[in-house]
């Protein structure tokens, strides 16, 4: 997440449109096999036909997607209609399913090679756009704006996907991997997860922010003025979705930097630009209360931060800190890393791959984490 570049009611049962091979029969819908073979399948409160399966994934040749998934739209809170994947892997037994939850301005095309690292160790991957960017509802009519009415809207998000995609299509148990704003989600919501999340791993989450040309602390005040005057939907900051790989604060890798601009310029409805002051100033609101004593000592889901030690977007000092005062959380440096320490070179996104291998099932590895850290 950042401010100046492109990475930059209550809720009834949603109703539910995917292409699933396999899925059970209650409620007539059209959909198509992963070879795009038309099949009739039925999914419960689903009123309206599933799109093909190329309208809703968008693999490029320099980002061929998973071999086995399904994909769809489910509703989330307050009605937006997000959009979600659900990759399988080939060994069987499975060892449980990764919950990724992306950072702000992704989507699922971006995660296509770590979900395959995933898949390779065992684990199927439930991830899904949050709402307003990636193949999800928007927000505002401008779709280029990154808006959120409340933090805790997103949070509602993943907690419906969890019940109503996770709970009954995924292998158990349920781990999580999430990345600077996902991270913050998760973290936000982690003392209502430990009944469902066995372990997490967040990377750079976004507590904290810096590399933007004028302190946090002016952004944050101004960002919440506008908010409280009525002008929370204009944007701040600078769209830099065209960015040079030189200087960028991103990733060290230009291949993968160059792949992820490739998915930008070949589907450019997946992107937004800067945040709006109200998405600034419900994070900031989420980022200090997240990083409290009080809150951290609610979750007992044993974590670990991932922290990039070269971040220029989430000070890596922040990241420190949080874990000095989070009891269930063991901090991983990651030397030489930059913010998307899962898009960065093999030296240094193995290092975050290797410590979440060893660490989600819970068996080697256990960096001294009970499995419920009190």
């Amino acid at each position: 997440m950042r401010l100046n570049t492109h990475v930059w009611p209550d809720a009834c049962k949603p109703s539910i449109s995917s292409i699933s091979p396999g899925a059970p029969s209650a409620v007539a819908s059209r959909a198509f096999s992963l070879t795009s073979r038309r099949r009739w399948l039925t999914l419960a409160g689903m009123s309206e036909a599933a799109d093909s399966i190329d309208d809703i994934l968008h693999p490029t040749p320099g980002n061929p997607a998973p071999a086995n998934y399904s994909a769809g739209y489910f509703t989330g809170h307050r009605g937006t209609r997000l959009r979600y994947g659900l990759f399988r892997s080939e060994i069987s037994p499975a060892i449980g399913t990764i919950v990724l939850v992306q950072g702000r301005n992704e989507s699922i095309e971006k995660y296509f090679e770590t979900i395959r690292d995933l898949n390779a160790m065992g684990l199927w991957v439930a991830t899904f756009d949050l709402r307003g960017q990636g193949g999800s509802q928007r927000l505002t009519k401008n779709p280029s704006k990154g808006h959120v009415r409340r933090f805790s809207d997103y949070e509602r998000d993943l907690e419906i996907f969890l019940e109503h995609i996770v709970l009954p299509d995924a292998r158990l148990p349920f781990f999580l991997i999430a990345h600077s704003t996902g991270a913050l989600i998760a973290l936000s919501a982690a003392p209502r997860l430990s009944n469902r999340i066995n372990r997490m791993a967040v990377a750079a989450p976004y507590i904290a922010l810096s590399g933007q040309g004028v302190p946090e602390g002016f952004i944050r005040t101004l960002a919440g003025i506008a908010s409280w005057t009525g002008f929370g939907r204009v944007s701040m900051g600078t769209d830099r979705s065209n960015r040079a790989f030189e200087g960028n604060p991103l990733t060290s890798d230009r291949k993968r930097f160059a792949r992820n601009m490739e998915i930008g310029a070949a589907h450019p409805e997946l992107a937004i630009g800067p945040p709006t002051a109200r998405w600034l100033h419900e994070t900031f609101k989420a980022a200090r209360r997240v990083s409290s004593q009080s809150h951290l000592t609610r979750i007992t889901i044993p974590t670990l931060i991932l922290a990039p030690v070269l971040d220029a977007i989430v000070p890596y000092a922040a990241q420190e800190e949080l874990s000095r005062n989070f009891r269930a959380g063991q901090l991983i440096t990651i030397n030489g890393a930059r913010h998307e320490v899962f898009h960065d070179k093999d030296i240094y996104r193995a290092q975050a791959l290797a410590a979440i291998e060893a660490f989600m099932p819970g068996q080697d590895g256990s960096f001294g984490l009970s499995e419920t850290a009190a």
